[in-house]
């Protein structure tokens, strides 16, 4: 066995080519760099060899099948091993694919990013896939050759990196200058928006070594469940300040909501009735309370003449068809719940 082994070793030595299991790889590197003349060498049509020594190109390859002769391919010359009496050259081989790789796949975290609705920092993980094409790849070779990364896995991890990094950044950008909420982000309602300025930041660190991004593909920003209810629940709280025209309102306002719930579990005559009208009772009774509070406040500070009066709150001009719209549009974008909106469209539909 030894000795048919190292025959068919030889004979595969007289023929170079990718191998079968690294046909769906970008780069493959053959392993063998002391090669006979007359060998023959095999290129695939989505392909290139390349002939690398000291890390510079000194040719390349296109498809088809070529004998390896001083003759027909004259920059072989430069690789000539002159104690080998003219018969071995001395050079790496590589075979970079030319088509386009679909289907890569990446993700990892992005770090605590500030949701503009709520101010909460929450910690973001982003994963999916790309498709990516070399361009030149004599520029891919030697970069890869100067950062010591020969093999396809290294390439791949490094790309990786190199998406993440960039999508970490500009995800982070968008959300401060544009201010989208972080649920409307992991809800994908900005996809593409993401996808072009990634693709467009990948540009200036891929290009230089012979590389694209040609498109990303099944992308997704994603937070945990229990900061997604968090920023749910957050969100729910801030359009009903929206409503109740400030912050103290709502509180008050939930607090008198709560009390008429209390009320109507407490008769069961009334109960359907005091229900219904629960979220109404609540905003107009904060609204009552609202400005019970700024009577007295204003007839304490009558009595203390040193001490300015502060102004009243400015009184809510909406009218109802605006908060109708308002209501509607909360609704849709899944704040308020069905049995929220329509107490509060009754209310409101009062005021028509």
């Amino acid at each position: 066995m030894g000795i048919f082994d190292s025959i068919k070793g030889e004979a595969k030595r007289n023929f170079i080519a990718r191998a079968d299991t690294a046909k769906g790889e970008i780069i493959y590197k053959y392993p063998e760099n002391n090669v006979r003349m007359m060998t023959q060498l095999t290129v695939d049509a989505d392909e290139v060899a390349l002939f690398v020594k000291d890390g510079k190109v000194e040719g390349k390859l296109g498809p088809g099948r070529h004998t390896l002769d001083t003759n027909n391919i004259p920059f072989l010359s430069r690789l000539l091993e002159k104690f080998t009496g003219g018969n071995l050259f001395v050079s790496e081989v590589f075979f970079v694919s030319v088509r386009e790789f679909a289907g890569v796949k990446f993700g990892g975290p992005i770090g605590d990013v500030r949701d503009p609705e709520t101010g909460l920092g929450i910690g973001t993980m982003v994963y999916g896939d790309f498709s990516i094409r070399v361009t030149d790849p004599e520029k891919l070779v030697v970069g890869l050759v100067g950062m010591g990364r020969t093999g396809n896995d290294e390439l791949l991890q490094w790309f990786k990196n190199q998406v993440l990094k960039v999508t970490r950044d500009r995800i982070a950008e968008l959300l401060v200058k544009k201010r989208w909420p972080l649920l409307d982000v992991t809800s994908g309602a900005y996809t593409e928006e993401i996808e072009t300025e990634v693709i467009g930041g990948l540009k200036p660190h891929v290009d230089t070594y012979g590389l694209t991004v040609v498109r990303m593909g099944n992308f997704h920003v994603s937070i945990k469940p229990e900061d997604e209810a968090t920023l749910k629940k957050l969100s729910k709280d801030v359009a009903y300040s929206r409503l109740a025209g400030g912050f103290q309102q709502y509180a008050q306002g939930q607090a008198m909501l709560g009390a008429a719930e209390g009320m109507a579990k407490g008769g069961e005559g009334s109960g359907n009735a005091l229900g219904g009208m629960g979220m109404g009772m609540g905003f107009g009774m904060a609204q009552q309370f609202m400005n019970m509070n700024q009577q007295q406040q204003q007839q304490q500070q009558q009595q203390r003449p040193p001490e300015p009066a502060p102004q009243a709150a400015p009184a809510d001009t909406r009218s109802p068809a605006q908060r109708l719209k308002e209501i509607k549009e909360l609704k849709d974008a899944g704040v308020l719940s069905d049995e929220e909106y329509n107490a509060k469209r009754a209310e409101l539909m009062k005021l028509l």
